[in-house]
């Protein structure tokens, strides 16, 4: 079992840069893919980007490849998001999300864990 705590949103204008960490309990955090979805006002939750245990397999969303990047640390069992370019239509709550597996999936169904979620505010 492991539990998700997502930090580092905030307000942002623009064009602007965020970076959102997702701190994870659990001496098997190594086991899980963690994945990054966001949830906008009267949206659905949408996928961003999933890592698997390693780190060395990664899948974005087309929406922010290139602008985002995801990354993981193990051995302090935390998952970094940074977020560049933001854009206005990017404002939403974040979450993170484990799975235990080797397998990234972008669909929010297949995950088993989630955090709190943090807000992300863009303005223009």
């Amino acid at each position: 079992q492991v539990q998700l705590v997502e930090s580092g949103g905030g307000l942002v204008q623009a064009g602007g840069s965020l970076r959102l960490s997702c701190a994870a309990s659990g001496r098997t955090f190594r086991d899980y893919t963690i994945g990054w979805f966001r949830q906008a006002p009267g949206k659905e939750r949408e996928f961003v980007v999933g890592i698997d245990w390693s780190g060395g397999s990664t899948y974005y969303a087309d929406s922010v490849k290139g602008r985002f990047t995801i990354s993981r640390d193990n051995a302090k069992n935390a998952v970094a998001l940074q977020m560049n370019s933001l854009k206005p239509e990017e404002t939403a709550v974040y979450f993170c999300a484990a799975r235990r597996t080797r397998t990234i999936v972008a669909d929010e169904s297949w995950y088993n864990y989630w955090g709190q979620g943090t807000q992300v505010t863009v303005s223009s």
